[in-house]
């Protein structure tokens, strides 16, 4: 008997219309755990690199991890990978909500699209019961709404549905997959979703999950049920409202945006915006969000209320959570209200909900700059507010200019040319992060923005504090029940720590403390999008209940397979450096490897140089940032050094690079 997972994924070829059950390897399980990590090995396996991302050949995996559907708390994500249209690299993003657990209690541990539907289809996905259905009658609607009316026809009330809206309909480069209270937003994933011809997938399951020690397992499950309470009841002081709690960022919950209306220079904002945050703003925000904000929902085995149910007057009820409740009114230098209320149309449209506002301030800002001209906006509004609608509603159709915007700011500014590209200014890889202006560099997020594969920064931070707190006595107070720190040494480099510049962090005691608490960062987030677990209880918090110290006795006991900290920290490095090989392989190089332009005000090119040399040795990379022959036989990816030798991207015997050589090749 397989436990924790199924053993079984579901496969659809949409071109012939067939649908099989099959089996998968054991052995894959214990060299990658599930989610992420078996999905990037079927990616790396059967999508060659010249795959396009629209093309039949390129697959949508749709994964639970490892420990979905278990009793563990918070286990609940979805992890949707594929080739994104914005990056042409790997893209994977999370989805909470119940869709994950509900596919594993149907049997399934993934279900893998390849092909293209000739028309729209749904899928309907019964326990052993799998149907594609026609979706004509869904075409245009809204994600939510396809939803509503998808359960009504199949008579499920319990069915849970993942859905496009029309921006994945029309392959719009940010376009999410909605899933009532989460999205899988970020690369462009619905795009390919709509691509395939796929307008939803409705699944219902009821077979058993089985674990191999429930009553350890339900006893560790306690443990971390009696610490979340304990830290409900005594929130960590000291650090911005938002995070000093667990689960994801609390933005449904607290009203205090001080910090984020005044540090993030979101859309066309490129300022600080000091004294933005009178008591009148404050008074206003959140009046508007507790009046529209009709209560606070979890996801699927979860305390943390994380999200929220928005209802705005006039308009059908939506959910909402994180940033999502800034990025459009900051975009716009709006209110609160307006943000909530545009959020709700995005939502049906399925729009990315960081990209989509970055996209539509860009084109004002190309506007205002007279690159882009009223040719190019017949009949849009004066009032800016109303502009935000206007341009999201052609985006979404493509028509226009929307057809331009609709790729995203790099291949639009590419596109619209005339210095277009100067306004492009906060992409990495191509694809819109969160609009930042700060002060300082600061070295641990330059490397993190610059290298990770998720290419998206909330999925990469966490339990390290972002900055350094005031006084000793603070920090030695934080430093006394921090038990989740991978090297005692970890409680020296904050001990430290102080408000002293862009040297505070690598010069005590070097870049490669930098290195060291990345790496820390990085493997809670690759065992997180392994196990299904959910990022706010774990990898994204400071001090979470689940931490390197419980994980492996949890997996141990869900699995049965035994696992220590080495071996975990192991398969984490394997999964991550299996994603960068598929990314490498599609091109990747370090001249990619580079936060946004003007994230910081300061910069320091040769501490950035130092930085990305330390951290390419460390992780045992050449100067290009490629896994070497050594490293990769060290993680069981001998099948990816082999590749690699094939297609010249490694020459034979290459390995680790000298401290002489990265700092030669750094300046070539």
């Amino acid at each position: 008997m397989r436990y924790s997972e199924t053993g079984f994924n579901l496969e659809v070829d949409l071109t012939r219309g067939n649908i099989e059950r099959v089996a998968t390897d054991p052995k894959l399980t214990e060299l990658y755990l599930g989610g992420l990590g078996t999905s990037t090995k079927i990616l790396w396996d059967r999508v060659p690199p010249d795959v396009e991302p629209f093309s039949p050949d390129n697959l949508l995996i749709f994964s639970t991890g490892l420990l979905v559907g278990t009793p563990a708390v918070g286990c609940n994500r979805t992890i949707v990978s594929t080739i994104s249209p914005q990056t042409r690299l790997m893209a994977y993003s999370m989805m909470g909500g119940f869709w994950a657990p509900e596919l594993k209690h149907a049997g399934y541990d993934k279900l893998i699209l390849r092909g293209k539907s000739s028309k729209l289809v749904y899928l309907w996905i019964n326990d052993d019961k799998v149907e594609i259905r026609d979706a004509a009658h869904l075409q245009g609607k809204g994600a939510t709404e396809t939803a509503e009316l998808i359960r009504a026809e199949l008579k499920e009330p319990n069915a849970q549905v993942s859905a496009i809206g029309l921006a994945g309909e029309n392959k719009v480069y940010f376009a999410s997959i909605e899933q009532g209270r989460s999205s899988a937003s970020r690369g462009g994933i619905g795009a390919v979703m709509g691509d395939k011809g796929v307008k939803a997938i409705a699944v219902r399951g009821t077979k058993d999950v089985y674990v191999a020690r429930p009553d350890e397992f339900i006893e560790l499950c306690n443990e971390v049920l009696r610490y979340i309470k304990v830290r409900k009841d005594n929130p960590i002081p000291g650090v911005m409202p938002i995070l000093a709690g667990l689960g994801s960022p609390q933005e449904m919950a607290v009203h205090d945006e001080k910090w984020h209306t005044e540090n993030f220079a979101w859309g066309n904002s490129r300022t600080r915006r000091k004294g933005f945050w009178t008591e009148d703003v404050a008074k206003q925000w959140t009046e508007s969000m507790e009046s529209m904000r009709t209560r606070l929902i979890s996801c699927h085995n979860c305390p943390m209320k994380c999200g929220a149910t928005i209802s705005v007057p006039g308009l059908p009820t939506y959910m909402m959570k994180c940033f999502s409740k800034l990025t459009y009114t900051m975009a716009a230098m709006s209110n609160l209200d307006f943000g909530l209320r545009i959020a709700q149309r995005a939502t049906e449209y399925g729009v990315d909900g960081f990209s989509a506002p970055q996209v539509m301030a860009f084109a004002l800002e190309l506007y205002e700059a007279g690159i882009l001209t009223d040719n190019d906006f017949p009949g849009m509004p004066s009032e800016t507010e109303e502009r935000f609608y206007w341009l999201l509603d052609r985006i979404v159709r493509r028509e226009g200019i929307g057809d331009v915007l609709a790729n995203g700011t790099h291949w639009a500014a590419e596109e619209i040319g005339n210095g277009a590209e100067e306004y492009a200014h906060n992409n990495i890889k191509k694809h819109e992060q969160l609009p930042l202006k700060l002060g300082m560099l600061n070295p641990i997020y330059f490397l993190m923005y610059s290298t990770g594969e998720k290419i998206n920064i909330t999925q990469i931070e966490g339990n390290f504090p972002q900055a350094p707190f005031p006084t000793r006595e603070e920090r030695e107070e934080f430093v006394k029940d921090w038990v989740q720190v991978p090297d005692e040494k970890i409680k020296e480099y904050f001990l430290n720590w102080e408000l002293r510049g862009e040297y505070s962090i690598p010069q005590y005691p070097g870049a490669e403390a930098t290195c060291e608490i990345v790496e820390w960062q990085e493997t809670m987030h690759y065992i997180d999008d392994a196990t299904g677990m959910c990022a706010g209880l774990s990898s994204f918090p400071l001090k979470p209940p689940y931490h390197i110290h419980n994980l492996p006795t949890l997996i141990s006991a869900a699995t049965g397979i035994d696992i220590d900290e080495d071996e975990l920290k192991q398969v984490a490095r394997r999964n991550r450096n299996l994603v960068r090989a598929v990314n490498i392989r599609r091109g990747m190089r370090r001249k990619d490897e580079k936060p946004p332009e003007d994230h910081w005000k300061r910069r320091f090119p040769e501490l950035e140089t130092e930085l990305l040399d330390t951290y390419y040795r460390f992780k045992g990379w050449n100067q290009q940032g490629i896994p070497t022959e050594e490293s990769l036989h060290e993680l069981s990816l001998d099948y990816v050094a082999e590749d690699f030798l094939s297609r010249g991207i490694l020459t034979k015997g290459e390995g680790a690079p000298s401290e002489e050589a990265s700092v030669k090749g750094s300046k070539n």
